[in-house]
């Protein structure tokens, strides 16, 4: 099976290289070799009942070891799902995505079997089984037909239990009242018995929350992280496209989360220096290119802001991207993330943050849900805004938003 990938992904990279006047990361191929090569001791060992036996957790917490699994395949289903999505097809990625989607399919049946030795930890020892049962669920409705809609009604039934059961666990006042909205907003898409106040409540809550120029406070503060990419309008994009589906988007319009997200992207796009890197500032840096959660999913949603084109943002993210999968002793010996920013960096990880929690960083690739004939990969490499101003080329002033 790993030669199979090995093979698969030297495949990618040869096709990588013939693409015309791009470098050989800034193209679909490579962001399919990172997604898979990040996805696969997860997706493989949760489909196969042996992610708690194989997986290695890293973390100052011991408390934290038994929600570190469910972190690792919620955060990972966020990041695959999307590609998932396009289906099987007769070409090599096709096929890939085949074999991928049977284990994905697989993990989810045991992650909410009550008798798998990899029955996922989704309200027990501490709050944090809810984060992690909202990125699932977030997954859920990224991959809902090729991977809600076809499980079997056993597991369908032990998945909304799973997400249902959450409701024990209180969400503090910030970004973590959209986990809670997060895991309703999927139990009406799957029409399920949920909970409309919990996503009223927490929309009200942001929309009070709102400071201006695209940003939200974490809470009725500010803070200078990527939390708005991580969690805050991502989960606010999905949740009010699900209202919008079925006319209860009546909080904050599912058009103004857009126009706010857009001029976020705008923002996160610009932070791209001309040499792939970005700001280490705020908490969660180990989630590395999961901070541009927003800007790629954006893209994926086809509603980037006029001035900023696809291929720039392809251009921008796959520096970035490359850039963190070259550090030194990114992964352990048997492919498994270590804690860090660049390669492993053990200290720079807060309390809560175990080995589980570094898989948020396949978010930062949902634009691979866009299919490969998409202008988002069959345009030209293209200079993002960094590179054009550090050039020397005349650009448009930057304005904020109402």
């Amino acid at each position: 099976m790993r030669n199979q990938i090995f093979q698969l992904s030297i495949l990618f990279l040869i096709i990588s290289f013939s693409v015309s006047g791009q470098k050989m990361y800034d193209n679909r191929a490579y962001w399919v070799s990172v997604l898979t090569k990040i996805s696969d001791p997860v997706i493989t060992n949760l489909a196969n009942e042996k992610l708690r036996a194989n997986m290695p957790i890293e973390c100052k917490d011991p408390k934290r070891k038994d929600v570190a699994h469910l972190e690792a395949f919620g955060r990972t289903l966020v990041g695959i799902a999307p590609w998932l999505e396009l289906g099987v097809d007769a070409t090599p990625e096709g096929k890939l995505r085949e074999k991928y989607i049977f284990l994905t399919r697989k993990a989810i049946a045991n992650a909410v079997n009550p008798n798998s030795p990899d029955f996922l930890n989704f309200n027990k020892n501490s709050a944090q089984p809810l984060v992690d049962a909202a990125f699932m669920a977030n997954g859920l409705l990224h991959g809902f037909n090729q991977l809600w809609l076809p499980l079997d009604s056993i597991t369908k039934i032990n998945v909304i239990k799973a997400l249902q059961s959450t409701r024990v666990i209180k969400a503090g006042e910030n970004n973590w009242l959209l986990f809670s909205a997060m895991v309703e907003a999927f139990l009406i898409k799957a029409g399920a018995q949920y909970n409309g106040m919990t996503i009223e409540y927490a929309l009200k809550k942001h929309a009070e929350w709102y400071k201006g120029d695209g940003a939200y406070g974490d809470g009725p503060q500010f803070h200078w992280d990527y939390y708005n990419s991580f969690v805050i309008q991502p989960m606010m994009l999905t949740i009010t496209k699900v209202l919008k589906e079925n006319a209860q988007d009546t909080i904050l319009k599912y058009e103004k989360v857009v126009e706010r997200a857009q001029r976020f992207a705008a923002v996160q796009e610009r932070l791209i220096s001309p040499e792939g890197t970005f700001p280490p500032i705020g908490r969660s840096l180990v989630y590395r290119f999961g901070a541009f959660q927003l800007l790629s999913q954006v893209a994926l949603n086809k509603q980037l802001p006029k001035d900023v084109s696809p291929a720039q943002v392809r251009s921008a993210m796959s520096a970035v991207i490359h850039r963190l999968m070259i550090a030194p002793e990114l992964f352990d010996k048997n492919g498994w993330l270590r804690i860090g920013f660049y390669g492993s960096q053990p200290n720079l990880a807060e309390g809560y943050i175990t080995t589980g929690s570094l898989y948020l960083c396949t978010a930062g690739l949902v634009a691979l849900g866009l299919p490969a004939n998409d202008p988002f990969w069959t345009s030209p490499s293209e200079d993002w805004t960094s590179v054009k101003i550090w050039k020397g080329v005349d650009m448009p002033a930057d304005h904020s938003i109402k």
